[in-house]
């Protein structure tokens, strides 16, 4: 039998998002940011606490896209806040939805300064119980991992706090996810619970290259008053930023996930090129030392199954000792292909064979089922379509030029 053919479509029509003109957008301050926004526009100093914390209330708990929804302030006052503040979303280019469930948006970000508009894409995945989104912190990647499809993406540049938050929203607003009588018309499926109950920040990027906005961003969705999720069900994945480990510790508190992949430097070299600056043993220290460290706060080390390179029973023990001694668990994660690669996803037995070596030394190691596969929203497939779409043209193009032409 044939698998369905994942559905593709592009997204809704709304209003543009972030509006032409000298509007500020609130979306992504800090609960100080907003107030110093506040008092800039004239709101009296003494209300300024109470009035950001109205908005706060209205943007993240609420959902709310526009001043005029915020009942609980006077009508002068909405007029007032919408002649100098927008609350934008993303704007949707496409939104697939896999067999298994997966969605999968592509979204786009207006130009910053003299630059170009931007696009990232943002997934989420519904599970028994929870519904995890998979946030970019970048559009594009530096790091160039050799298994990774957004490594073959170039940097264009970071994502601000804003445009994280953006993700978070756009997702909760398409799903239904907003309490009831504030979600917006047109949502995807019908609200019943909290569906976004965990955030990863795994997209597009290393996120500790991006650390003061991710920063922002992850503290607006752990803050009480407002989206609400518990730090130990927001994950930060990095590929090794050594010296900013220990900062993410202290400043952002949420759960840690590392990108290992290999357990000899030589091989990740080649699989993670970041190690050549920050060696394993470097990174191993640097994971000892993350503040916080215990057995209900372990840190998560993903690894990627790739058949012939790294899948071997002698790279499961020095696995295991690597990592003596830190409270962790080790997701196996079946390599998911994509265009142009040259790695092949272990064998199903062999797998099997390296998480119980891994399990006999008493480390969790649950092998990840793969998601999405179908629609490229898995593990390491994530590339904007517009860069696709940029190499076909130019692609088509040179085929196009005689051989010889300058």
């Amino acid at each position: 039998m044939t698998n369905p053919t994942p559905s593709v479509h592009p997204g809704p029509a709304r209003t543009p998002a972030f509006p032409a003109g000298e509007k500020s957008s609130l979306i992504g301050l800090t609960r100080p940011q907003l107030g110093e926004a506040l008092a800039a526009a004239g709101i009296p100093e003494r209300q300024v606490r109470m009035r950001a914390g109205q908005i706060w209330n209205w943007l993240y708990l609420r959902g709310a896209t526009d001043f005029g929804a915020m009942t609980n302030i006077s009508k002068d006052l909405r007029a007032e806040l919408a002649e100098h503040f927008s609350l934008p979303r993303p704007e949707i280019v496409t939104e697939q939805v896999s067999e298994d469930g997966t969605r999968k948006w592509l979204l786009r970000f207006p130009p910053r300064g003299a630059g170009r508009p931007v696009e990232v894409e943002t997934v989420y995945i519904p599970e028994e119980g929870r519904g995890t989104l998979c946030l970019s912190s970048q559009v594009g990647c530096t790091l160039s991992c050799s298994f990774c499809h957004t490594g073959t993406q170039k940097l264009a540049r970071n994502l601000t706090a804003e445009e994280i938050v953006g993700q978070v929203l756009l997702a909760r607003e398409r799903l239904g996810d907003f309490p009831a009588g504030a979600t917006p018309e047109g949502a995807a499926v019908p609200s019943e619970g909290r569906l976004v109950s965990n955030i990863v920040m795994m997209g597009m990027g290393e996120p500790l290259y991006n650390f003061d906005n991710v920063r922002d961003a992850l503290q607006i969705a752990a803050d009480g008053e407002g989206i609400g999720l518990s730090k130990r069900r927001i994950t930060l994945s990095t590929s090794g930023v050594v010296p900013e480990i220990v900062r993410a510790g202290e400043e952002m508190g949420v759960m840690l996930a590392i990108s290992l992949h290999a357990v000899r430097d030589e091989l990740r070299d080649v699989l993670v090129p970041l190690n050549k600056k920050y060696p394993i043993a470097e990174l191993m220290a640097a994971c000892r030392a993350y503040p916080g460290l215990s057995n209900a706060r372990r840190i998560t080390f993903e690894y990627v199954m790739l058949r012939g390179v790294n899948d071997s029973l002698a790279d499961a023990r020095e696995l295991v000792r690597l990592l003596s001694g830190i409270p962790a668990k080790i997701n196996l994660i079946p390599f998911n292909p994509w265009p142009g690669t040259d790695y092949e996803c272990s064998d199903w037995e062999q797998i099997e064979r390296f998480a119980e070596i891994i399990n006999r030394a008493g480390y969790a190691s649950p092998i990840r089922t793969p998601r999405g596969r179908d629609i490229l929203a898995a593990c390491g497939q994530l590339k904007s379509e517009s860069e696709r779409l940029r190499i076909r043209e130019r692609l088509a193009l040179e085929a196009m030029i005689p051989s010889g032409t300058a």
